[in-house]
């Protein structure tokens, strides 16, 4: 169920990071329902093309462009931003999806493995994004979503790396967003806690095998935890992102919604 109108953001060209992803796909999917021209990209090129016949489906052919790419790659970026315009016009909506999860102690933690989750869930992203801004400079407008984590607004026991990447995405959000907003860009984030996504199920199965217990038994207490008593969708983060990037959402500038079942309050 969608509660936007289906011309909603039919002036919206909106490139979608991580499109292969739980959230991402739903986000796809949501967009394309409110009239979007969409770039969806990731770095698995099967997953891209088996969500390209979805969307396909549900919107015109010269309002979809599909992109394989690895965001780590500066060649990659510069790719990806020239190859959208190209096809669609000028991007002024991003959605940043892309990202990894990942739990370690901190003395299992090594230099590598704290390099590519910052690489993947910050640095990448905060690089892709500035390529896009510069864009959205010349002409004034655009609409900036990034995926944080309720990681971003507060610690978790075994969760270091992965925190630390999204308070990075917070930190930089309401930054960017105070110095975007006077040239009429707007930024914002969302953070979800655990949805329910493969990402999220590799996580519980993560803790289950750390203490020695089953997936079933850390849904359940996981879900306990949860005032809601459950998970979140992917499609309820989706129509969050798609709200902060129509014009209801104008006032709404520097934020990090969470999306936690009301486990984190404040």
């Amino acid at each position: 169920m969608t509660i936007f109108s289906n011309k909603a953001l039919v002036h919206k060209h909106v490139l979608i990071t991580g499109a292969t992803g739980g959230i991402g796909i739903e986000t796809a999917q949501t967009l394309a329902l409110m009239g979007a021209r969409i770039t969806i990209t990731g770095r698995n090129k099967e997953k891209l093309k088996k969500l390209k016949g979805e969307l396909l489906q549900q919107m015109p052919v010269d309002r979809l462009c599909m992109l394989e790419a690895d965001l780590t790659k500066e060649e990659d970026r510069i790719r990806l931003v020239e190859y959208a315009e190209s096809e669609l016009g000028f991007v002024n909506g991003l959605v940043n999806s892309a990202g990894v999860s990942g739990g370690k102690l901190v003395e299992e933690l090594d230099e590598s493995f704290i390099e590519e989750m910052m690489n993947l869930n910050f640095m990448s992203t905060f690089l892709l994004t500035q390529k896009v801004y510069r864009k959205m400079l010349e002409h004034g407008e655009g609409d900036i979503v990034n995926l944080a984590s309720l990681s971003g607004l507060r610690g978790t026991y075994g969760n270091t790396a992965y925190s630390a990447s999204k308070f990075a995405v917070v930190g930089w959000t309401q930054s960017m967003a105070v110095e975007a907003i006077a040239r009429g860009i707007r930024v914002n984030a969302v953070c979800p806690g655990y949805v329910d996504t493969e990402m999220a199920r590799n996580s519980l199965h993560g803790k289950a095998q750390r203490n020695g217990t089953s997936f079933e038994e850390e849904l359940e207490n996981t879900e306990k935890g949860i005032p809601s008593g459950r998970l979140s969708t992917a499609s309820e983060v989706a129509h969050t992102i798609a709200f902060l990037l129509t014009n209801a959402a104008q006032n709404i500038v520097g934020e990090s919604l969470k999306i936690s079942g009301g486990s984190v309050m404040r």
